[in-house]
């Protein structure tokens, strides 16, 4: 993080990355056979949604937490105890087996999230929280109507504020877009972001799902690298501006 970022009272930036591979450790590999053609999907990961979230750290100097195990072995987004916490694979695995991939692939990560935001609350600074995802262009024959989404919780002001503020910014920079907020989810459902707003107050903690449709990341080359940069300069047109 940079030294400016580190003064005391300033908000912080965290970004976090959920479903950032699709990587089998090898101890689980065998739960996998027949399930093999889904990992490389939507269903086993987030595509493109690593290669934003370093960008955004990169450019900001804040903290990236990321994780490239296979949401489908356990999904990082989802509270211990969330029907979709595990998939076909794995959900039919003994309770203590379910708890080893827990300790050795879900708490890491989270915790190590949690850790972070704790602290720098506790510092005095109030936390801004982007959670890195994306989402399938098509999803049961239905063609999803976005090209970039916000999630957060709309009770919270902050959040609100946060994610209109950066939708305007890019809407200047890419009028062109299809720009959402609380599509193709509702921010407020089940995820990291809402552990952490249970756990701080508004004043303290920011948290935003940051949604790109993976259209452009399947596509590659330099659209999918000139909406990386407008997002991420988008972001830093809001950072620097008071309130």
């Amino acid at each position: 993080m940079t030294a400016a970022a580190e003064r005391t009272g300033a908000a912080a930036l965290v970004i976090s990355c959920e479903h950032g591979g699709h990587e089998v450790p090898l101890a689980y590999d065998v739960l996998f056979k027949g399930h093999e053609a889904l990992l490389p999907t939507h269903r086993g990961w987030d595509p493109g949604a690593l290669e934003l979230a370093r960008q955004m750290a990169v450019a900001f100097g804040a903290p990236l937490f990321a994780a490239t195990t296979t949401r489908l072995l356990i999904d990082l987004n989802r509270s211990i105890g969330h029907r979709q916490l595990h998939s076909e694979a794995t959900r039919g695995l003994a309770l203590a087996t379910r708890r080893d991939i827990a300790a050795l692939y879900y708490r890491p990560h989270r915790d190590a999230v949690e850790s972070e935001v704790a602290r720098l609350i506790a510092s005095g600074r109030q936390v801004i929280h982007i959670a890195s995802h994306s989402f399938t262009p098509e999803l049961n024959g239905v063609v999803r109507q976005a090209d970039v989404a916000w999630l957060y919780d709309p009770r919270r002001a902050g959040e609100g504020a946060l994610a209109s503020r950066w939708l305007g910014a890019l809407r200047r920079r890419r009028p062109e877009l299809k720009l959402r907020r609380n599509y193709p989810y509702e921010g407020k459902g089940d995820g990291l972001t809402s552990l952490l707003r249970k756990r701080h107050t508004p004043g303290q903690y920011v948290g935003v799902e940051l949604e790109v449709n993976q259209r452009f990341c399947l596509a590659g080359g330099e659209d999918w690298a000139a909406l990386r940069s407008d997002i991420t300069g988008a972001l830093a047109d809001v950072l620097a501006l008071p309130g």
